[in-house]
């Protein structure tokens, strides 16, 4: 206890004091420290008596805008202009010049929401660590399969509207889509066109065939016509060689 009285004793005495406790007892180069705090305060004094109370404008413009006082903002460069409104048709044309604001509510602010979505979208933060919950449960199998029937569904549409494909080629990998067989819109698009160059191909080989048959059946026909028309030119040659035999004899 001796210790602590004699310790409390020497801070009383012995502290060291701030410039502002000692204002008066300051000498030498000391003295710019307590004039320069006194024309500070002098400076302020001076600029809030030159300024007008503008308690009544604000309350105004708080009724015209519709907002709390904290929310309107007025001009300090135009408090001379502002103090003598004291309308609220004044306060109405002050606010169209700009000399009034009225200030947004403050929010939380949501960059850092958006910085974070955007690293989502490009896979960051999503790792096995971040996850909760089953993948059902995260997104369910049906969602996932109605998106893709959906996409698929409405390609073989377009395509049929287009003409791209008949209705009987849309009716089969109508089916085929809804027996999962196309994991994607890229895959139906290259199964469409294998299909359509194969029908294409099926058409020329059975052009070809047609023509080939008809080629072979047109052959046929000639080869059945030539023996007739010998026969009848050799009757005719025989006729006409009795007759110049007969002639002959004669």
């Amino acid at each position: 206890s001796r210790v602590a009285y004699e310790s409390l004793i020497f801070f009383f005495f012995f502290k060291q004091k701030t410039a502002y406790e000692i204002l008066s007892g300051l000498v030498g180069s000391e003295m710019c420290i307590r004039d320069r705090y006194q024309r500070r305060v002098h400076g302020i004094l001076l600029v809030l008596r030159k300024m007008p109370n503008l308690r009544l404008q604000k309350r105004l413009a708080a009724s015209v805008l519709k907002c709390g006082q904290k929310r309107v903002w007025l001009d300090p460069n135009e408090a001379s202009e502002i103090a003598l409104a004291n309308s609220r048709k004044n306060i109405r044309k002050l606010f169209k010049d700009g000399l009034i604001i009225k200030r947004h509510i403050h929010l939380h602010s949501r960059s850092r929401v958006r910085r974070m979505k955007e690293a989502k979208r490009k896979g960051r933060h999503t790792g096995m660590g971040k996850r909760e919950g089953t993948i059902n449960a995260r997104i369910s199998y049906k969602v996932l399969w109605m998106r893709r029937i959906r996409i698929l569904r409405r390609l073989l549409r377009k395509y049929r509207e287009l003409k791209k494909i008949d209705k009987h080629l849309y009716h089969s990998f109508y089916m085929k889509c809804k027996g999962n067989q196309f994991k994607n819109k890229y895959v139906l698009i290259e199964a469409v066109h294998k299909a359509k160059s194969e029908e294409k191909r099926a058409k020329e080989l059975g052009a070809q065939a047609e023509a080939k048959k008809a080629k072979k059946k047109k052959g046929e026909e000639v080869k059945k016509e030539a023996p007739k028309e010998s026969k009848e030119g050799k009757t005719e040659e025989a006729k006409q060689t009795q007759i110049n035999l007969s002639l002959i004899h004669i």
